[in-house]
């Protein structure tokens, strides 16, 4: 299973290394750039832009490169994360983000689609296996790069180290036969054949990618700013959820087999609003980390179980053109969540901002209806 996975999988995990990174030296770039928490978050806007028009053409992209697409991605992924960490000026961190913002968009398309077309190929769902890929390397990043700040590191220092990590996992990427098929549209098609199916999944990866990445931005600034801990506990505030989403989803390989969507859906969103809502109120360091860890249990089986149905309810011919849609439409949560959380916190607090990612959590079982009714 993970050897017919290995490619994916390593974009995942590259992927994971440099956000959960970004997430634990978060406090060092706002202290760098000298700003607060809601010059931050515009700071971070123009960030999820870039990564939506990358998305856009990312099935073209796929189509042309064939197989080396997905490897070139994650390269260029790794290589782009080395940039903010070198800026000391608020007027050009936007540009660095820009460029990793486009090319995580363009990674993170093409892996999905590729994870996709391998579970249609073995006739069994790998989101989850893949997706804990992610949270494994989050995790990683997170950890490692705190153990650096601990060290007193500096940002450029602790993001080219961990650049150059996630560079050696984008090696993993190349396939001999790796090419995504069903990327291209069909002439004459005119777009037709997706249907609503990757509109309603990508609204509830949408939700799950806004609070996950709520909770992996903006967690080391609750302990560390909210809660009085230090670089090293705030580090583990993303770590901790990692870990945990990262077990959780390969508990949740299994599960998926024996529990309906829709059930597991349901589940793992009320216990990811109750974990959220347990971090938000918490009152040290150690309950913020247990809440993280009840909300990751929670969100981990949310995106993977959603992007699997879309898969399956899609027509064969067009599946990669539905995951690469519902991707799209998945991330502008993953990528408008931070900077929105970042105007709330700024606004109301850190608090209000988790309790606000918590309700966005009880839609989901509504949309899993929705999508399962079609």
């Amino acid at each position: 299973m993970i050897r017919d996975t290995r490619a994916p999988l390593a974009a995942f995990a590259a992927m994971g290394v440099i956000w959960g990174s970004y997430a634990a030296v978060l406090p060092d770039l706002k202290s760098q750039l000298q700003v607060d928490e809601t010059q931050l978050g515009l700071l971070m806007l123009p960030t999820p832009l870039a990564a939506v028009l990358a998305m856009l053409v990312a099935p073209a992209i796929g189509v042309a490169l064939g197989r080396f697409a997905l490897p070139l991605a994650a390269a260029g992924m790794a290589f782009a994360f080395a940039g903010p960490g070198q800026v000391h000026q608020a007027l050009l961190f936007p540009l660095a983000m820009m460029s990793l913002g486009a090319v995580t968009g363009l990674t993170d398309v093409l892996m999905n689609a590729r994870v996709s077309a391998i579970e249609a190929a073995r006739g069994q769902p790998l989101m989850n296996l893949c997706h804990a890929g992610y949270s494994f390397g989050y995790a990683a990043g997170a950890l490692l790069a705190g153990i650096l700040r601990d060290a007193a590191w500096p940002p450029s220092a602790v993001m080219g180290t961990m650049a150059l990590l996630a560079g050696v996992l984008a090696l993993l990427c190349l396939e001999r036969d790796g090419r995504i098929e069903g990327l291209a549209k069909p002439k004459g098609a005119g777009g037709a054949g997706l249907g609503l199916v990757p509109l309603i999944g990508g609204g509830i990866v949408l939700i799950a990618f806004l609070t996950e990445n709520a909770a992996e931005n903006w967690s080391a600034l609750h302990i560390e700013q909210t809660l009085g801990g230090d670089p090293a506990q705030g580090a583990m505030g993303p770590a901790a959820l990692a870990l945990t989403m990262g077990f959780a989803r390969i508990a949740g390989q299994g599960l998926s087999a024996r529990l309906a969507p829709g059930v597991v859906l349901t589940l793992g969103a009320a216990l990811s609003a109750c974990g959220m809502l347990g971090a938000a109120f918490a009152t040290s360091p150690a309950m913020a980390h247990a809440g993280f860890i009840v909300m990751g249990l929670g969100s981990s089986v949310i995106a993977p179980t959603a992007f699997t149905l879309v898969g399956q309810m899609a027509h064969p011919e067009a599946r990669a053109r539905a995951v690469a849609r519902a991707t799209l439409y998945g991330y502008f949560g993953y990528f408008f969540g931070p900077p929105m959380l970042g105007f709330l916190a700024g606004s109301f607090g850190l608090r209000a901002a988790f309790v606000f990612a918590a309700v966005m959590l009880l839609t989901v079982p509504l949309l899993a209806r929705v999508l399962l009714r079609r």
